[in-house]
């Protein structure tokens, strides 16, 4: 049998041990997927992983801590500086191939400048699929760091300029689920394109706010599906995706 987990902390939240079990039972894969919900990643813990697993995903808040613990990572890895899948060592991620699947769907002609929401793993990929998509990122955050604007910053002008918008951080996961990102939602129409990360809940406040402004709207659900997708290509070495190395 084939052992397969995430790592991350929580993981309360999380659907992939879900996916994958129901995957392997439907497909007569004789392998599981457990979740490893670790508080401090250490190099001990990882080795442990390492050697007993073979393969797993990271999540919030190890996707660039992670690093410094891995062998070595793709290119699309060392181009975002994030990882969410390890396999043998090596460091891949996946969450840009689900991004862009997911939006390609409900972009519109037009849509050319996004505003990224925060500054992390998930954020880095966002960037890194937008960017393949032909559209430019600004990042927003609280402190303005890494290059980014901060939430003071969003006036008219710059909201009206940027159609898209994606929350990359945990603002409205579980079990935090009346947070937001302070936007200002006043400042959205029928325009803007609101793109959350977080799938659980389904509807998390941001989307409601755009919503009820007349935004179109859509949650993470199938960007997980289609980054989770994107690793058993890489954990059944066969990466014939479009965008994995």
């Amino acid at each position: 049998m084939c052992h397969y987990g995430i790592i991350g902390y929580p993981l309360g939240h999380s659907f992939s041990a879900r996916y994958f079990n129901e995957k392997f039972i439907r497909e007569g894969i004789d392998a599981e997927y457990s979740l490893y919900p670790i508080e401090e990643l250490t190099e001990e813990r990882m080795d442990t992983l390492m050697s007993s697993l073979d393969g797993f995903n990271v999540t919030y808040p190890y996707k660039e801590t992670v690093i410094p613990y891995l062998c070595g990572m793709d290119k699309n890895a060392k181009a975002i500086g994030a990882v969410n899948v390890v396999y043998q060592g090596i460091g891949y991620n996946t969450d840009f191939v689900g991004f862009m699947q997911s939006i390609q769907s409900i972009l519109r002609a037009g849509d050319n400048k996004a505003l990224v929401l925060g500054t992390g793993g998930a954020s880095k990929a966002v960037c890194y699929g937008l960017t393949l998509l032909g559209i430019s990122p600004t990042r927003v955050s609280r402190s303005g760091a890494h290059e980014a604007i901060t939430y003071e910053q969003l006036d008219e002008q710059t909201m009206q300029a940027h159609s898209i918008i994606v929350n990359c951080t945990p603002l409205g996961m579980i079990p935090d689920v009346e947070s937001c990102p302070p936007i200002p939602y006043d400042l959205i129409d029928s325009r803007h394109l609101l793109f959350d990360c977080v799938y659980n809940p389904e509807q998390t406040v941001f989307l409601t706010k755009g919503k009820a402004q007349g935004a179109t709207i859509k949650n993470g659900m199938e960007m997980l599906i289609g980054q989770a997708k994107a690793a058993w290509e890489i954990w059944g070495k066969n990466k014939s995706l479009k965008y994995l190395s």
